[in-house]
């Protein structure tokens, strides 16, 4: 950046706009009743899923207006980034990274498209992919997941593309 931007207060960070989002995404995956009420593994493999399953949900909600089309792409790049960091934190190497990240933006498409199929469906339907995508603790509830993760796309669809956008998303 340069120095004429930063006195300006303009960023060349293409992804600035979103990134609040993205900070949204987490907190609300890292909420607690995700995992001591709603049966989601308090693992890596969990919180992963958990991270994806609330991303899937605000990506859904951003492709259905034209105008967050390219804001949903910068909030992409920040999941691989973040992802990416997390690999390499956790001790994987550089020459094993790059097929972890394929395997991972597999894992988002999948979940989207999983989520886009179930949502419309019913709380029986994404029990079911729930079931399937995430990692539940024994004995979860898929059925009451389930319900939350249909009252959270809920909350989503009734967010206004501005607040969506500055992160106002309430729980």
């Amino acid at each position: 950046m340069s120095l004429l931007s930063r006195l300006v207060g303009k960023s060349s960070d293409p992804r600035a706009e979103v990134r609040p989002l993205w900070h949204r995404v987490v907190e609300i995956a890292r909420e607690k009743p995700w995992y001591a009420q709603f049966g989601v593994a308090d693992t890596v493999a969990g919180r992963f899923d958990a991270v994806t399953l609330v991303l899937a949900l605000v990506m859904l909600r951003m492709e259905r207006d034209k105008l967050l089309i390219e804001p949903s792409v910068r909030l992409t790049e920040l999941f691989v980034e973040d992802m990416d960091g997390q690999l390499r934190q956790s001790g994987v190497g550089d020459l094993v990274v790059g097929k972890r990240m394929g395997k991972l933006m597999s894992v988002l498409g999948g979940r989207i498209g999983a989520l886009r199929e179930a949502l419309p469906q019913g709380d029986a339907a994404l029990a079911e992919v729930l079931g399937r995508n995430m990692t539940l603790t024994e004995g979860a509830d898929r059925v009451a997941l389930a319900g939350q993760v249909q009252a959270l796309a809920r909350q989503l669809d009734a967010v206004t593309d501005h607040d969506l956008m500055n992160a106002s998303i309430t729980r």
